[in-house]
């Protein structure tokens, strides 16, 4: 009878069976394997085309309201980067946001740059992989975060402590530290 429940369950995808994983299975990442665990899919849920939003977006029985919606626009990923650097005196595309970084080296470039009253803008490339191999791609540089100082690439955490140590930076940002310094101003009572 135990082992008639065991079969009855592990073919429900209720229990998981001890036997060796498979090759498939070993080769991708452990998050992908739990989601095809606990949603009851077995296999690639991409090998066939269709995706879980997909599936629901198919659904006969599926409300308007919960159906997923498409964002896309007539920008590309190439044209948001290239309008961030633009408009953004200093950007950094970092792992998190400036006010939560989610790396040493990410935090390590947000103090570095606070030291210096300056707005930050940063943009979190772990919530967009597209994002952040399309601003590996415009820089032609590896490894984030990536920073941009009027709208120039500067390159990473390191090059960026360098400056600072070297007092470089201070000479880089000062225009950028005097123009908010004068809009705090003029926003006081």
């Amino acid at each position: 009878m135990k082992r008639l429940v065991s079969t009855a369950l592990l073919a429900r995808g209720l229990v998981r069976s001890c036997r060796a994983p498979t090759a498939a299975a070993v080769s991708r990442p452990a998050f992908q394997q739990f989601m095809n665990y606990s949603s009851g899919h077995v296999g690639d849920p991409n090998a066939n085309g269709d995706s879980t939003a997909a599936q629901i977006a198919a659904a006969r029985d599926t409300h308007q309201d919960f159906k997923p919606t498409s964002k896309s626009s007539d920008t590309s990923l190439d044209d948001i980067v290239a309008q961030d650097i633009r408009e953004n005196p200093v950007l950094i595309y970092m792992k998190g946001f400036p006010e939560s970084p989610m790396c040493g080296f990410s935090a390590l470039a947000v103090k570095v740059f606070q030291q210096y009253d300056v707005p930050i803008r940063g943009r979190d490339i772990l919530g967009d992989l597209r994002l952040k191999e399309a601003v590996k791609a415009h820089t032609n540089w590896p490894t984030f975060p990536q920073i941009f100082i009027k709208g120039e690439f500067v390159g990473g955490s390191d090059i960026i402590l360098s400056m600072h140590q070297k007092g470089e930076l201070k000479d880089l940002l000062s225009d950028i530290a005097q123009r908010h310094g004068q809009k705090e101003d003029a926003n006081e009572p």
